[in-house]
């Protein structure tokens, strides 16, 4: 297998307690300045890092060759379980509905896992997208879920405590921060891992990873299990933080903005999948604001300038320097 691995990336990776240490530092400055936030600039962040770790799962799929146009239905299955949790089950713990959405969306996922793994390229791209249309019209027509208009999520509780009415937006921030760090922690870690860089090896020459003894098709399997796992828990958190479930979650918009996330990151850092999630709430928040009317065309002209100008996404920016 170290054959068709790039020479740096055969070694063991290492470095993981220097990773476990900038990311409690990263929680606790992020956590610390949400202190000082407005809520508007609260709401952006949780809803950045909800998208951001939908995102982080296409990215994983990336690695390995593959685009899937249809993570709206794993933000969706993710969604509607935790809502379903707190609605019908009396569950409302924040963090125990985040992790019922990432546990219900991987376990939607797994059924359709062994399928997709067959196909690349534009066939998988358009499978997933199918799969998630499918998901958005049962979504519509089935009035126990709500129909097209969905229904409510009430205020959630964090370990047994009500949360008073102005801390309910700063601790649904610091979760959204913690879980978010704690994912992109845990995939660095996978993507150094040796499955992890198999995952590298399908993508530049699957049939020598076949031959070498490894099986092309349970790599791409299990990432798409895991990208639907995040896919949940950012469902989860976007319901907690909107109150509001509803079937475009599955919609095909979307799953294109996750991919235009994916795209503006690039596959090299995960730290980058949550920066250009943040610029996208940014400039779609602005945009639609200044520009009501022309607020796509706007993201469009923005990632067309990423394209040109750093085609390996904002992650190339460090990542490239420091393999040079």
């Amino acid at each position: 297998m170290a054959a068709i691995l790039p020479a740096s990336k055969t070694a063991p990776a290492t470095g993981h307690g220097r990773l476990i240490l900038i990311a409690v530092v990263t929680c606790v400055v992020l956590s610390l300045a949400g202190l000082l936030m407005p809520r508007w600039l609260s709401f952006l962040l949780i809803m950045s890092a909800a998208n951001g770790l939908v995102s982080l799962g296409i990215v994983g799929l990336m690695r390995g060759g593959v685009v899937p146009f249809g993570q709206g239905m794993m933000l969706a299955a993710g969604g509607y379980a935790a809502a379903l949790a707190y609605n019908h089950l009396g569950f409302t713990d924040a963090l125990g509905m985040a992790l019922i959405g990432g546990v219900a969306a991987a376990l939607i996922a797994s059924p359709f896992a062994p399928l997709l793994s067959r196909y690349r390229g534009i066939f998988f791209a358009m499978l997933t997208l199918a799969l998630s249309m499918v998901t958005y019209g049962l979504l519509m027509k089935l009035s126990m879920l709500g129909g097209s208009d969905g229904f409510n999520v009430g205020r959630p509780t964090l370990f047994g405590q009500e949360l008073a009415d102005g801390r309910v937006v700063y601790t649904l921030y610091v979760l959204a921060i913690v879980l978010a760090t704690t994912m992109a922690l845990l995939a660095r870690i996978f993507f150094d891992s040796t499955r992890g860089l198999v995952t590298l090896a399908v993508k530049e020459n699957e049939l020598r990873v076949e031959y070498l003894g490894g099986s092309v098709r349970q790599a791409m399997t299990i990432n798409f299990i895991l990208a639907a796992f995040c896919g949940g828990i950012g469902g989860a958190l976007a319901v907690m933080a909107l109150g509001h479930i509803e079937p475009n979650f599955s919609f095909w918009t979307t799953s294109g903005e996750f991919v235009f996330v994916a795209i503006l990151a690039g596959w090299q850092s995960v730290a980058a999948v949550f920066i250009a999630s943040t610029l996208l709430e940014v400039v779609r928040s602005f945009s639609s604001a200044y520009f009501p009317n022309t607020w796509q065309l706007v993201l469009g002209i923005f990632l067309l300038l990423v394209i040109r100008f750093l085609p390996g996404g904002i992650g190339s920016l460090w990542m490239g320097r420091k393999r040079k």
